[in-house]
C-alpha cells in the first residue's frame, strides 16, 4: 500500500519545493500550487507534475478557464485531468515526466508525492521569471499557464491536445490576456 502523505525533504531544496518561495507567487497562484500538491498525494502519484497544475488552475482562477475556451472545451478539459487517476494518467505515475528542460536525476520511487517533476518545476520557474522580466510584480495564474502551454513535451500539453485544445493557440490568447491585464495595472498606477 502507498502512502498518501508526502514525505518531508530539506527546506533549502527548491527542485523538491519550488513553491516554498512564496515572495516569487501570488496568492492566487500560491493557493493554485498547493491544491497541485494536494491533487498529486491523493492520487497517489509519485511527483506533482504539470497536469496537476493545470487541473489546479482551472479549478482555481477564473480567467485560465475563460482562455481555454467555451464550456464544451472546459468540459472534456476537465474530463480527461479527472480520469489521469482512474485511466491513462495510471502509466504516469511510475515515471518521471521530463520534458527536457532539466536534468533528470532518478530517485527511488516512494509512492510519495514529494517531489516536483522537472517540468513542473521550470514551469513555477518560468512563471516567477515572466514575472520578474514584466516589474517584479508576484507570479500570477496566467504567468503559470503561459509557462505550462509553451512546453510542448509536458503532461499538461498532452492532455490539452487529447481534449482537443490547441496548445499553440492557447499561448496566443494567453499572451493577450497578461498584456491587458498589464495594461490595466499601468493605467491604476497612473491614476493613484
Amino acid at each position: 500500500m502507498q502512502s498518501r502523505t508526502a514525505r518531508p525533504t530539506a527546506p533549502d531544496s527548491p527542485e523538491a519545493h519550488p513553491h516554498q518561495d512564496a515572495a516569487g507567487l501570488g496568492v492566487e497562484l500560491a493557493t493554485v500550487v498547493a491544491g497541485a500538491r494536494r491533487r498529486a498525494v491523493r492520487d497517489g502519484d509519485r511527483q506533482v507534475d504539470t497536469a496537476h497544475l493545470l487541473h489546479s488552475l482551472l479549478e482555481q482562477d477564473p480567467e485560465v478557464r475563460s482562455v481555454v475556451g467555451g464550456p464544451p472545451q472546459l468540459a472534456r478539459l476537465l474530463g480527461y485531468l479527472v480520469q489521469r487517476s482512474i485511466g491513462y494518467g495510471l502509466r504516469w505515475q511510475g515515471s518521471v515526466e521530463d520534458s527536457g528542460a532539466i536534468a533528470v536525476v532518478p530517485r527511488p520511487a516512494t509512492g510519495d508525492a514529494g517531489d516536483w517533476s522537472p517540468a513542473a518545476a521550470d514551469a513555477l520557474r518560468q512563471a516567477r521569471e515572466r514575472a520578474r522580466r514584466r516589474g517584479g510584480h508576484a507570479a500570477d495564474a496566467p504567468d503559470l499557464f503561459a509557462a505550462l502551454v509553451a512546453d510542448p513535451d509536458s503532461r499538461a500539453v498532452e492532455v490539452l491536445e487529447r481534449a482537443g485544445i490547441d496548445a499553440r493557440e492557447l499561448s496566443d490568447r494567453i499572451s493577450t490576456l497578461i498584456a491587458d491585464r498589464s495594461a490595466e495595472r499601468s493605467a491604476a498606477r497612473g491614476a493613484e
